[in-house]
């Protein structure tokens, strides 16, 4: 939840950097669990510009979102290269399937999963939401500090969000299980990300 809390707050250009958070707590209550955070003063302006009416959406992930120029924001460009073959992208999805304890058990959650040519897969995580597994993922890379250039994998269909986070992230390419929708491709192109969908066995 944690990286929850600081990846969410990345990918939705709440704050810059995860320094910009003074303080994080996780509460349990009654009716569910809470991330809180404080953050410096000065940061967190872009909160009000990208104002959500939901909390924890799992659903379309721009459930909430009060404004169409929000929803097709300028993505963040992505400065790094990367090329992969096909092997290596099945490498990938190869590493993010065993590392899904949680569908495992339950064959109802989504997971996103950093990979790299260097060094593998360098970290993973699930979630019932789609948009939420990404979120922590990107909590959890900006917390871990500097990564190698790699691929974000997703075994979820791509919409546009899922495509401005990974670009919030800085992963210059995209993998997928399933499809992206033409917003997604455009936005991909713009981000410079290469897009990779519907990557299955086969």
């Amino acid at each position: 939840l944690r990286d929850f809390g600081v990846g969410f707050s990345l990918t939705e250009r709440v704050i810059d950097r995860p320094g910009q958070i003074r303080n994080l707590e996780v509460v349990e209550t009654p009716l569910g669990i809470e991330v809180r955070m404080w953050l410096e003063p000065g940061a967190g302006a872009g909160l009000s510009e990208r104002r959500r009416l939901q909390a924890g959406p799992t659903g379309c992930g721009l459930c909430g979102i009060d404004s169409l120029a929000e929803v097709a924001r300028p993505p963040r460009p992505v400065a790094a290269a990367l090329s992969l073959t096909p092997a290596q992208v099945q490498d990938a999805l190869r590493a993010l399937s065993g590392e899904q304890a949680l569908n495992a058990l339950t064959r109802a959650v989504h997971a996103a999963g950093y990979w790299s040519p260097q060094a593998g897969l360098v970290a993973s995580r699930e979630d019932v939401g789609r948009h939420n597994a990404l979120d922590k993922l990107a909590g959890a890379l900006a917390l871990a500090g500097a990564v190698p250039p790699g691929a974000v994998v997703l075994t979820s269909r791509v919409s546009v969000e899922m495509v401005q986070k990974t670009a919030a992230v800085g992963a210059p390419i995209l993998i997928a299980v399933s499809a992206p929708t033409a917003l997604a491709v455009r936005t991909a192109e713009a981000a410079g990300i290469t897009l990779v969908g519907v990557a299955r066995d086969d």
